[in-house]
């Protein structure tokens, strides 16, 4: 029996005939938590926050459990204890869910060519093309969450509908760990019932001017007058609501546009004016992001570092180099020389940040090594590192000045 005959379709029975609906998004369920709890099953059905603990740590992920308490990406780790305070919390591991990313998108750019990430834990799928192979987009969608989970041990949700904008929709009505189906007649039906906010471009400041037109509703909006919007909100926002309201959205879904830039920063617990603390954290974040770039087979030209005073003015430098670059050890050089020269040190710090941009695939792009640098050196040294770290975890191989005094840990 082929593959496509074993694979039931979970999505008419949640949502209806996918007949025109060719446009999936696929969504993973708690990204970072979900790929954390691979290596610590025992915490599976508790709460659980990836992020950095600290006064000025911000939540990255949360697991479903820790949701259910009001916890959420973006906010302050104080007030997510405050709300959870049972909560397992976990600091985060950009290199591993970077590796995951990546396998993840090779799932669907199996299933077809058409694919449109739109961060490292979402993207949508045109199956249009695979249909003959594979069979209806629902079964289609099926098959993506079952080689997601079974290859990468995660689950993830997927949307399915006529449009973009309603598949996005879609994966969201069904988190976590299910599938939709929006029959391409019944669009208006899916949608009108919903609060204004579901729609792309309704932040909070448009939801209260809406609301004084008493809209609160999609249903709302759509019966409201394109010129009232548009007076209310302006020309483009008010017709781009209207559209969207009636569920018309014309984009298409565009392949894979290569990242622009990758980087990470850290906001420190109190203020930092000494030069060598600053330093081992632009080492850290220099390896934080060495490691992303090569698990995204990624290297980049052009180095920046992000520093942002006590009073929260903000310096940014960078400088490009001569060749591209997946090495920490040169991306962390390049950070102290940009720190050294930017007139900050022996002041407050608040925030450090590195970033590569200028990015090219690392296989056969150029590299000039230095005048003290073997062929095989320091790029085949961290990958090493890369490598232990997936197996040991991402605290096992550190740089020596990296790793504090038993003391200090106590």
């Amino acid at each position: 029996m082929s593959r496509k005959q074993q694979v039931p379709r979970p999505g008419l029975e949640l949502g209806g005939d996918d007949t025109g609906c060719p446009i999936l998004h696929v969504d993973m369920d708690a990204f970072f938590a979900s790929v954390e709890l691979r290596e610590r099953p025992e915490l599976a059905g508790t709460p659980v926050i990836i992020g950095v603990p600290g006064p000025r740590g911000v939540v990255l992920s949360a697991t479903y459990e820790a949701r259910r308490y009001g916890v959420h990406s973006a906010m302050p780790m104080t007030r997510a204890l405050r709300l959870c305070p049972r909560a397992t919390v976990i600091p985060p591991s950009h290199g591993k869910y970077a590796e995951v990313s990546r396998g993840v998108m090779s799932v669907f750019r199996e299933i077809t060519p058409e694919v449109e990430p739109v961060a490292s834990d979402e993207a949508f799928l045109d199956v249009s093309g695979a249909r003959r192979r594979l069979g209806p987009p629902a079964v289609i969608a099926a098959l993506i969450r079952e080689r997601v989970a079974a290859e990468h041990g995660i689950t993830c949700s997927v949307g399915v509908a006529n449009s973009k904008f309603v598949a996005k929709l879609a994966s969201r009505h069904c988190k976590p760990d299910g599938l939709f189906v929006v029959p391409a007649d019944r669009v208006v039906d899916f949608l009108h019932p919903l609060p204004v906010a579901a729609l792309w471009g309704v932040g909070e400041r448009t939801e209260r001017s809406l609301a004084r037109l008493g809209v609160r509703t999609v249903g709302d909006l759509a019966r409201t007058p394109v010129a009232t919007l548009r007076r209310e909100l302006g020309q483009a926002a008010g017709a781009h609501l209207a559209e969207l309201a009636w569920g018309r959205d014309e984009r298409r879904v565009t392949p894979h546009t290569p990242d622009k830039s990758i980087g990470a920063e850290e906001t420190f617990a109190v203020d930092v004016a000494d030069p060598v603390e600053i330093r081992r954290e632009l080492l850290r974040l220099s390896e934080r992001v060495a490691a992303r770039l090569r698990a995204g087979g990624h290297a980049g030209r052009t180095v920046s570092v992000k520093l942002r005073r006590a009073d929260f003015s903000t310096l940014t430098r960078s400088r490009t180099l001569a060749g591209p670059t997946d090495v920490a050890r040169e991306l962390y050089a390049v950070a102290c020389d940009l720190y050294a020269a930017s007139g900050l040190e022996g002041t407050l710090i608040r925030l450090v940040g590195v970033r590569v941009e200028n990015l090219l695939p690392a296989e056969g792009a150029p590299r000039q090594l230095s005048l003290t640098e073997r062929e095989n050196g320091w790029r085949e040294a961290e990958r090493a590192m890369d490598r232990a770290a997936r197996r040991f975890g991402r605290d096992a191989v550190l740089p020596a000045s990296l790793v504090r005094p038993r003391q200090e840990e106590e």
